[in-house]
């Protein structure tokens, strides 16, 4: 159930409202837009009588939501969720499109600092990179672990970027929201649910990748655990689905770009590296992405993919990352919404983020 408060609620009648809930041993938790205030329930609201609440003051409406959804929904949230980063870069609302690129997997100082240098050149301020590795077979490479995130940390100073990279432990979290500036919370984890709690508990942006045989509603309630634990700043990744075909790695789902538009108010990025699995199709499905109306994109780039110690076949090579960065900004000029590009400047002459956001 919300409470929709009218665009003039004064703050008594707002918390007035508030402490019946408490006294009925309900939480709730307000919500404050630009124009009004909504006052949403978490968890059960089934017995409460909503005539009640209707006509107190200071309430324009109530409504019970059939929904499971509720933190995540744009019903109870109506406006654009807009995470901000310490220097003012933003992902979501009609902040302009972001690009988040980097390896697969941090493998050493020279293929990462490589890979950053031209990330940065092109503007580019987010650079991703796993230091852990969540593989299918157990002998695959399984990444550097701390040792990769100690290398994340250097190498993102030096070229002042924003580090995104993923968790896959709960015990792992606190320590690794030290070094990221985005904690990514792979497909195969969307919805281990002690890790999902954890993250709710971090004053960090969490990436959810959509899991491979989810539902958008499955989607959803996965950002619900994080947003139900504190954590307001959850950024969904679509990253393709599994079905029939074959060709393909996935079946990359751009439908869902507008579908969550409609229904949350989160960020949605879209990574077609992993929705594709073929790096000629990626910047095709980069384009598309943001033509969709997808915040960003998020995609790999290897200096030498045949070499690559995980998912070569889907990174981009150098020249390919630097055509698809001039694709992506003709696309944002034509559909009014630039890519978010700031001017190369030589290294350690860059002033490095400071690690929270807003």
């Amino acid at each position: 159930m919300i409470i929709i408060m009218q665009k003039n609620a004064k703050d008594a009648e707002i918390a007035h409202v508030e402490k019946i809930l408490s006294n009925q041993g309900i939480h709730s938790e307000r919500l404050i837009g630009e124009k009004q205030t909504v006052v949403g329930i978490i968890g059960a609201s089934h017995g409460l009588d909503i005539s009640t609440f209707s006509s107190m003051a200071g309430v324009q409406e109530v409504i019970r939501v059939t929904s499971p959804v509720r933190l995540a929904s744009r019903l109870t949230h109506p406006e654009d969720t807009v995470i901000t980063f310490s220097d003012g870069t933003s992902i979501g609302g009609s902040s302009p499109s972001v690009v988040i690129a980097g390896p697969c997997a941090v493998e050493s100082e020279d293929q990462l600092r490589r890979t950053a240098e031209l990330v940065r050149k092109n503007g580019v301020r987010f650079l991703r990179g796993g230091a852990f590795k969540p593989r299918t077979s157990p002998y695959s490479f399984q990444g550097l672990g701390f040792d990769g995130l100690e290398l994340l940390k250097k190498v993102s100073e030096e070229f002042g970027l924003f580090i995104v990279t993923e968790v896959m432990e709960p015990a792992h979290a606190p320590r690794i929201a030290e070094f990221a500036d985005i904690v990514q919370v792979g497909a195969r984890n969307m919805q281990n649910f002690p890790l999902l709690r954890q993250l709710g508990s971090i004053n960090k942006p969490v990436l959810l990748k959509r899991g491979p045989a989810s539902t958008i509603e499955e989607w959803l309630l996965a950002a619900e655990y994080i947003l139900s634990g504190g954590n307001d700043q959850v950024i969904l990744c679509e990253r393709g689905i599994r079905t029939y075909e074959t060709t393909l790695r996935y079946t990359l789902d751009l439908s869902a770009v507008p579908l969550i538009k409609e229904l949350s108010h989160l960020p949605i990025i879209v990574d077609p590296s992993h929705g594709t699995g073929r790096r000629e199709i990626v910047a095709p499905m980069s384009r598309a992405a943001l033509a969709a109306g997808a915040d960003g994109v998020i995609v790999e780039v290897h200096p030498d993919p045949l070499r690559a110690l995980s998912d070569g076949v889907q990174a981009l090579t150098f020249e390919m990352f630097e055509e698809m960065m001039s694709e992506l900004v003709r696309i944002g000029d034509a559909i009014n919404r630039p890519v978010l590009l700031e001017a190369f400047t030589k290294p350690k002459s860059v002033k490095a983020p400071i690690r929270t956001a807003s």
